[in-house]
């Protein structure tokens, strides 16, 4: 899929930015957890982790199964194993993803969550957020709102250096 250069942001100050925030949302918290969902929000929740000393309390899913979509798409090729190494319940749960859209890939990691426990508080962080919901999800913590046009999406990508960039993608499907 060709890039549009032209219309990539600045995902590294953008990161910055949702860290300030997760930071500022975090003060207060006992034992907070953090939960990304494959696999830009993987990325985007080991630096968050870092960054915020919350290592320990790391874990990672893939929403796949849990799709209302996964009859009809099937199976990705590219399944990756859901971890989640802390006790879930009576967590207070960051869970993130790369970019916000219909929803539906965050009730799937809530639907996965709950299969770990109930937690206490599971707040959301998203580096973009499209729009275009089809279900009432709402953000936490957003970096940036963007605005695309028809057959467009965000596209975050990790480079060797762990870099990241944000770009807009024309679908060619």
């Amino acid at each position: 899929m060709p890039h549009n250069t032209s219309t990539a942001y600045d995902a590294e100050a953008l990161y910055q930015t949702l860290l300030a925030q997760v930071r500022s949302g975090l003060e207060g918290v006992p034992t907070p957890a953090i939960v990304g969902i494959h696999s830009g929000g993987a990325w985007l929740a080991e630096r968050l982790a870092r960054d915020l000393g919350l290592t320990a309390r790391l874990g990672f899913i893939d929403v796949s199964f849990y799709r209302d979509d996964y009859a009809k798409k099937g199976l990705h090729p590219d399944v990756k194993p859901t971890q989640i190494g802390f006790d879930v319940d009576q967590a207070c749960i960051v869970l993130v993803d790369d970019v916000l859209y219909t929803g539906r890939t965050v009730r799937a990691a809530i639907n996965v969550l709950f299969d770990y426990g109930r937690p206490a508080r599971i707040m959301l962080a998203a580096l973009a957020d499209r729009g275009g919901r089809e279900l009432p999800v709402a953000a936490d913590f957003v970096a940036t709102r963007a605005s695309l046009g028809p057959g467009q999406s965000l596209a975050l990508e990790r480079g060797a250096d762990g870099a990241l960039t944000l770009t807009i993608e024309d679908d060619h499907a």
